[in-house]
């Protein structure tokens, strides 16, 4: 396969795409109930079965996966072949508990290359180009799946790993790298390397970057392109279904991330009650693997909040922009707050950073965000307080609460080499009222 071409399924016809779709969906179903004791007993449970799948909406009739599905079958219990056909496994972090652990076969890994391949292909990207990896190598999806995805373009990888900051901006200004795959909060620190090294990180080889592994803001997005010169692009993939390339945003139209819907197939539901909910709504986020030998899931729930929308330059439809996850969202006095939401208004003050912490506390009985946020000059007292009232008056207004808000001298918060933590919950440690 040339891999500088589209391949025929982007610009199939719906029903071509949907019989695919359909076919593949029964083969999974019935994989999954032969070769998984833990998918076998889910279906007899509520009483379904492979069979009752007739039409792509009968998949509603079937049991959602969790996070906790995972862990309970920790390690290998989620596996629907025999152990020696699985060549790799992955394990998600665990920052939350017990990691969840995947497996993949030798036709798994192909299948992931050339989701990845046709990714970096939708981002402009072509065997002529050398692709700079800052993801995290090792058990973490992002590092290996992007590495192999490259590989597959048969485009040049660095394998740089994340970390060693000053180091990448020396790779960068050394190898001249043309696109880099890392994590969009960890980019502005490689970014602020080569500012502090080289003078400036416009005037650098790279032209494109594929940021995925966190929800980012467009207004991220914008302060990317510019300090870096380079067109910025989503990249979603989740370790559960199968890591980095699950969906891409196309250059052509940068209107959020296509799902690759002859592997993954998605539903929208509402995260309360399950039921599946129509194109266009928000809701969260389900995937069924379609493809995937070693461990398929059948409708994982994602927790993430977004959107389906109708497919704009590939048939498959696109997914919009995360607006957070249905257990990253704050509820402070009873508003549902989102870190998206605030990282959004401190990007439209120009002279603050988009590097930022938020801490929940309780005072006295009442739950408090104090945001912690840095200044992008050198400010006075004076300055920092009007910066601060300046990012409150905006929070107020969007999203309807009062906050703290601090503006520190840039540097002094602590800088991510992967995913960014950005909420501390403090409320464990009351401040007395």
């Amino acid at each position: 396969m040339n891999h500088n071409v589209m391949e025929h399924i982007e610009t199939a016809s719906v029903d071509e795409l949907r019989s695919v779709q359909l076919e593949r969906l029964k083969e999974t179903l019935t994989r999954a109930y032969e070769n998984s004791s833990v998918y076998r007993k889910k279906f007899d449970q509520i009483g379904v079965h492979p069979d009752d799948c007739q039409s792509l909406e009968d998949l509603a009739k079937f049991p959602f996966t969790s996070k906790s599905d995972l862990r309970e079958n920790y390690p290998f219990g989620m596996f629907s072949v025999p152990n020696e056909q699985i060549v790799r496994v992955h394990a998600s972090s665990g920052t939350t508990g017990q990691p969840t652990v995947v497996g993949y076969t030798k036709q798994d890994i192909v299948t992931w290359s050339d989701v990845v391949a046709r990714s970096l292909r939708a981002a402009g990207l072509t065997s002529k180009d050398t692709i700079q990896v800052s993801y995290g190598y090792g058990l973490f999806t992002g590092g290996l799946g992007a590495h192999y995805g490259v590989e597959r373009l048969g485009a040049t990888v660095v394998p740089m790993s994340g970390g060693q900051t000053d180091r990448q901006a020396q790779l960068i200004h050394d190898f001249k790298p043309t696109a880099l795959m890392v994590t969009p909060s960890y980019c502005l620190n490689i970014v602020e390397a080569l500012e502090k090294k080289f003078g400036t990180a416009k005037e650098c080889s790279l032209k494109t970057g594929v940021f995925g592994a966190e929800p980012w803001t467009n207004a991220m997005r914008q302060e990317i392109e510019a300090r870096l010169g380079i067109d910025a692009l989503d990249i979603y993939g989740l370790s559960e279904v199968m890591g980095p390339g699950v969906a891409m945003e196309c250059l052509e139209s940068k209107d959020g991330p296509t799902i690759w819907e002859d592997h993954f197939y998605p539903e929208i539901i509402n995260p309360k009650t399950g039921e599946v909910l129509p194109d266009g709504e928000l809701g969260e986020l389900v995937f069924t693997t379609i493809t995937k030998e070693g461990m398929p899931v059948i409708r994982y729930r994602t927790r993430d909040l977004t959107r389906l929308l109708p497919g704009s330059v590939r048939t498959m439809r696109r997914m919009d922009k995360i607006v957070g996850r249905s257990d990253d969202m704050m509820i402070i006095r009873g508003v549902n707050v989102f870190p998206s939401q605030i990282e959004e208004q401190i990007l439209q003050i120009p002279k603050l950073l988009p590097n930022y912490q938020i801490n929940i506390t309780k005072h006295g009985h009442l739950d408090t965000l104090h945001v912690r946020v840095e200044s992008r000059i050198d400010t006075s007292d004076v300055e920092a307080t009007q910066l601060a009232n300046k990012l409150k008056q905006k929070i107020k207004t969007m999203v309807g609460i009062s906050i703290h808000v601090e503006v520190l001298p840039q540097g002094m918060l602590p800088r991510s080499e992967g995913k960014a933590q950005r909420v501390i919950d403090l409320r464990h440690t009351a401040v007395p009222a």
